[in-house]
């Protein structure tokens, strides 16, 4: 089975234990929103069994409390249409028997989500992460309880960028990870990765990377814990396209994938060893996952990551349970298991939103924060522009974040069409507020920034739509990579979602004339972040700086590029 309608009930009993029923659709007071939450009520939960997982993934070196919009599009196909996590807004609501308005609907939907978000606050901050994950530890026992780190951690702020992803590291050892897997991590370059890897402390674990001479393993692929009397596999797995979503020449003698085969092998010789549970730390994504936990065998818990996908309890799929734990620190998944027999026999399960105002920030992780920032905090602070509108970056087709970047890059590179990458990285500024260099390098620090510009066919710019359409909406799960639809400036298209690869884009239009984009026609195209070696131009990040420092007040409206047809 996919999920059961009783499993969400109990989630929906739990959540409203939690959080009551008061809606909050008006312009309620921010402290009228936060005495309906308190800390002891976002720890309560069944405990259950001999183990407790614990699991946070997608970070992206967020270190403080954010906002982010949750998408308004969330599109699933084939057999995962319209199945968690391919649900949004009120469908979100009514699966999971959420009320509008609630604290569980501000970190779970888009719905109402700036006046909710003046009432709630921001969410996440390693310092209130650290906060749960002591209190939980304290309560269980530290013999029972795994915290597992799902990968995407050194990768997006400024701080992380500027250090190399060393921040990210200094502020995780004191949460103490017993293990995890990775993506962005690569981007850092090998020799800056395995350095990192070997100051770690704790394993890094990915099954699917192999020597690309030797065609071995290049990377430890289980690890073993004895969690309240019960022997536990962990065994890692990092995101399968690496090599094809980012630049393969900054990793080249690894070679990835998902190799199913090699992971039914691994959690074989687990059982073999002893292993009573056996639980996946996974940056495949969740609707890889969902294939995954059918085609391998043997496996208890996935702890999914890369899709940012926040389900606000564990879908089961045949034997396995699939746990999808967000993104930028909003969010902390947790998983009892009740073992008996060497068999999983009964599970608790949920998200704990991180909400930043109602959780006390530990004071040990706070001071390591504020130590790692300190050399950059004048920069980071230093005010660039202001926008008057939402700006955010997650949905399958489009956010007000990408249409500004887009914008910058056709006057910055005097383009005719721009092409902004559909990464699923990246917070969100509410109206009014002030843009910072540490927003906008939320949304642009990488390892390879740098702005081209080039000439391209309409043909041409119709293939990388198709390619990219199909990444996203291919019905086979191990033929998806994970992101979101590139970003377009300049011009407009229709998307047929379940067509075939080829049939998808159509109605290619330039947005300032209305003219239909002719195959044979060139185009002067800017983009960022290509995978190729060697690329041209201004990195994303400056390039944004003086567009926004430019303006100084910045509008963008939520306007749709892209006629969706399903």
């Amino acid at each position: 089975m996919s999920y059961t309608r009783r499993d969400f009930l109990q989630f929906a009993v739990s959540a409203g234990a939690v959080f009551g029923t008061a809606g909050l659709l008006g312009s309620p007071s921010r402290a009228l929103a936060q005495q309906k939450l308190t800390q002891d009520d976002l720890l309560r939960f069944d405990s259950k069994g001999q183990i407790t997982l614990l699991h946070f993934t997608d970070v992206h070196a967020q270190l403080k409390p954010i906002y982010f919009r949750p998408p308004d599009t969330n599109i699933g196909v084939g057999a995962f249409a319209g199945i968690p996590p391919h649900l949004v807004g009120e469908e979100f609501l009514k699966t999971f028997g959420i009320e509008r308005g609630s604290p569980y609907a501000y970190a779970h939907t888009f719905l109402d989500y700036v006046d909710l978000a003046k009432a709630y606050g921001r969410l996440g901050g390693l310092d209130r992460t650290a906060t749960l994950v002591k209190a939980i530890r304290a309560e269980r026992g530290e013999d029972k309880v795994l915290f597992l780190d799902g990968g995407d951690t050194w990768q997006g702020s400024y701080t992380a960028l500027k250090t190399n992803g060393q921040d990210m590291v200094d502020c995780m050892k004191l949460l103490k990870p017993d293990a995890m897997t990775g993506h962005w991590e690569f981007t850092l370059g090998e020799e800056r990765f395995l350095e990192i890897k070997e100051s770690l402390g704790y394993p890094f674990l990915a099954s699917n990377i192999f020597d690309s001479e030797w065609d071995e393993p290049a990377f430890d692929n289980t690890a073993m814990f004895e969690k309240g009397g019960v022997k536990v596999a962990v065994i890692g797995q990092a995101m399968p396209y690496t090599p094809i979503a980012n630049p393969r020449w900054m990793f080249p003698k690894w070679s990835f994938g998902i190799r199913p085969d090699v992971l039914q092998a691994n959690v074989d010789a687990a059982r073999a060893d002893g292993a009573e549970v056996v639980v996946l730390i996974s940056h495949n994504g969740f609707d890889v996952d969902r294939k995954l936990s059918t085609v391998v065998k043997g496996i208890d818990v996935i702890l999914t990551g890369h899709t940012h996908d926040a389900v606000p309890c564990a879908v089961q799929v045949e034997n396995t349970l699939i746990l999808s734990s967000g993104s930028h620190g909003k969010y902390l998944g947790r998983i009892d298991l009740e073992i008996s027999g060497g068999k999983v026999t009964g599970y608790s399960s949920n998200l704990i939103p991180v909400f930043s105002d109602v959780i006390a920030p530990d004071a040990e992780m706070a001071a390591k924060i504020d130590e790692v920032r300190a050399p950059y905090k004048d920069e980071v602070s230093r005010v660039i522009g202001r926008t008057e509108t939402l700006l955010y970056r997650r949905g399958n087709f489009n956010g007000t974040w990408d249409d500004l970047i887009c914008q910058g890059i056709i006057e910055a590179r005097d383009t005719q069409i721009a092409l902004s990458p559909g990464f699923r990285w990246g917070t969100t500024l509410l109206p009014g507020q002030d843009i910072t260099i540490d927003d906008l390098y939320t949304e642009t620090s990488m390892s390879y920034p740098a702005v081209y510009r080039n000439e391209m066919t309409g043909a041409q710019l119709k293939d990388v739509l198709e390619d990219v359409c199909d990444n996203l909406f291919n019905p086979d799960p191990f033929l998806q990579q994970g992101g979101d639809m590139v970003r377009v400036g300049g011009m407009t298209y229709t998307c047929s979602v379940n067509a075939s690869i080829g049939s998808r884009i159509s109605d290619m239009k330039l947005t300032a004339t209305g003219e239909a984009i002719d195959p044979a026609k060139t185009y002067v195209v800017g983009g960022w972040a290509s995978v190729n070696e060697g690329v041209e131009g201004p990195a994303i990040y400056d390039l944004m700086e003086g567009y926004i420092s430019g303006k100084q007040t910045v509008a963008v409206p939520d306007e749709r590029t892209v006629q969706v047809i399903l």
